[in-house]
């Protein structure tokens, strides 16, 4: 098989997070980046399917050079082959579904696993539209059943389960009242939830490895893809900040307080 996946550059959660005084986006200096959490999740279910069904897991990621660190970050794991779509400045999801819908056409993967959504904007849009205009079959939310394996087979076992023609594919996804079953014909997207497995680390063999490792650099050009934005953030505000709390003497002047300030009882 071959498994295209994404790597999209995110802020770090950890960091904390200012936005400009005109309201534009927010304050870069400081700030630390990752893999986007979903991403590296679809990193490491294409992994594992690479490894059962044999074949390669080509990950893909749209930005500025500072990209290549996840990418990077993705090769240690053990991905193949990295490309890299140099693109500055924002990108709303039909843009990064167009770039996504050139890189497919080019590496003409069986498969291509996606985050559900990244963690800086939370749109999940992408890989519904990558699905659409590639006319192949979706599966989103993909998540897994409890199994009675052992940890150390968990860490092994892919929850996609592919078909032994390498025609279709099982995805477990996560609906309002649970999950369902859903089989899909290959080649086809999938975007992955957060309990679907859990990545590897990176060890250091695979991380030296990962230095030598070829980048294939594309552009819009190249994928002949208009970056124009559809969709425009205007302006950006922080959160207003919570009150602070306070104390209470005792269990009934808690009561009180809930009963007629909060009105909560």
């Amino acid at each position: 098989m071959k498994i295209l996946v994404t790597a999209k550059r995110v802020e770090d959660p950890e960091s904390k997070i200012k936005v400009k005084a005109d309201g534009s986006g927010i304050v870069q200096e400081g700030l630390k980046y990752k893999i986007n959490p979903f991403d590296e999740i679809a990193v490491e279910e294409g992994l594992r399917l690479a490894a059962k069904h044999g074949g390669e897991v080509v990950v893909v990621s749209i930005g500025p050079k500072e990209v290549q660190e996840q990418l990077r970050h993705a090769l240690a794991m053990g991905a193949t082959k990295a490309v890299w779509v140099n693109h500055t400045g924002p990108l709303d999801p039909m843009s990064a579904a167009a770039l996504l819908k050139g890189v497919v056409e080019r590496e003409k993967p069986d498969l291509a696993i996606l985050g559900k959504q990244s963690i800086d904007d939370d749109q999940n849009q992408t890989g519904q539209y990558l699905a659409e205009w590639l006319g192949w079959s979706q599966a989103t939310f993909a998540s897994k059943v409890d199994s009675l394996e052992s940890d150390a087979e968990k860490a092994k076992t892919p929850a996609i389960q592919v078909g032994g023609d390498g025609k279709s594919a099982q995805v477990v996804r996560e609906v309002d009242n649970g999950l369902a079953t859903i089989a899909v014909t290959l080649p086809a997207v999938v975007t992955t939830d957060l309990r679907l497995n859990l990545p590897r680390y990176a060890s250091l063999p695979g991380i030296m490895k990962a230095k030598s490792k070829p980048i294939e650099e594309l552009t819009p050009a190249t994928l002949a893809v208009d970056t124009t934005l559809h969709v425009e953030v205007v302006k950006m505000s922080a959160p207003p900040p919570r009150k602070a709390g306070i104390k209470v003497g005792d269990v009934q002047e808690l009561f009180t307080k809930l009963k007629n300030e909060a009105k909560v009882i």
